[in-house]
């Protein structure tokens, strides 16, 4: 199902001026070269005014609503009025508007300083809402964007996306990782049909890798250097698997790379290959923090 993206931008006279332009960018490109890019559209509009955001909810009918720009904690965000000048939106009307679209729209992300308390209120209605519990730099803003929007179009959910979003900007090296948070609905039940439930059984059932797994075997490849552009093949002979059925090889970055190989060895199961990674990891974090989840990943691969 094609799901579409309305990115919304603000930037009054007189505020400081942010580099939307460049955000708004940086994420269709990501969503370009993403594996599922035929599953996403992007809608955006610059200098938004509070009655446009109605008319494009009405229009575009989006799934995903993007908010780039200020915000101003209790006060609300910012948006443009017919001037130009500031006009700002509290979370009560932002809350009933988007009760109003809560049977299309899937997730809310406001990438605007001290947005919490919004994306708080907006999370009553709508399933899964980022906000930014204190002011957030220009550029970690722009990485924790392109990373969420890379994982959604790896075929990956919100909570991973939003985890690797704040990994995004821990690995650009700036300390504001835990400034996104998560908010989801209250009471989101997760339909499981009869047919999809495990089988019962007297054995327990072994345990698998979940998402905070992924993340460190995915940071970690990262961090050791395995992925540049000039190593990957190399990985690829040791870790025996075949570099040319990777389509994505070549077309993309290192954090991508590493992103979209520990996503196809998991998608394929390929636990053996999983396994030489989490060895060729070891070499390089025996000694660090890092070392007990490593072998915990391997010990989940050997059961």
């Amino acid at each position: 199902m094609v799901q579409t993206i309305l990115i919304l931008t603000a930037n009054p006279q007189g505020t400081s001026q942010l580099r939307l332009d460049q955000e708004v960018r940086d994420i269709e490109e990501g969503l370009h070269r993403a594996k599922n890019r035929d599953q996403f559209v992007v809608e955006s509009m610059f200098a938004v005014r509070p009655r446009d955001i109605q008319r494009a909810m009405l229009d575009i009918n989006p799934s995903i609503v993007h908010f780039s720009g200020h915000g101003t904690g209790d006060e609300g965000l910012v948006f443009e009025e017919e001037t130009g000048s500031t006009e700002l939106v509290d979370r009560e009307a932002l809350a009933g508007l988007f009760e109003l679209f809560a049977q299309t729209v899937e997730c809310v992300v406001l990438n605007g300083c001290y947005s919490e308390v919004q994306a708080h209120a907006i999370a009553q209605h709508i399933n899964y809402v980022i906000g930014m519990k204190q002011a957030i730099g220009d550029k970690a803003a722009i990485e924790f964007a392109v990373g969420f929007y890379d994982a959604l179009g790896a075929g990956r959910d919100v909570e991973f996306a939003h985890k690797l979003g704040c990994a995004a900007i821990r690995l650009a090296g700036i300390p504001e990782q835990l400034t996104p948070v998560l908010k989801k609905k209250p009471n989101i039940e997760k339909m499981v049909s009869i047919e999809e439930q495990p089988p019962v059984t007297n054995k327990p059932a072994p345990e698998e890798l979940n998402d905070s797994d992924r993340e460190i075997l995915t940071e970690l490849l990262i961090r050791s250097g395995r992925v540049e552009y000039s190593a990957r093949k190399a990985l690829c002979i040791r870790i025996g698997i075949e570099s040319s059925q990777l389509g994505f090889l070549t077309q993309s970055t290192d954090a991508d790379f590493a992103l979209q190989l520990i996503s196809h060895l998991h998608n394929t199961d390929d636990k053996q290959a999983l396994g030489k990674i989490c060895k060729e990891l070891q070499v390089v974090f025996k000694r660090g923090k890092y070392a007990p989840d490593l072998e915990s990943i391997k010990s989940k691969l050997k059961a």
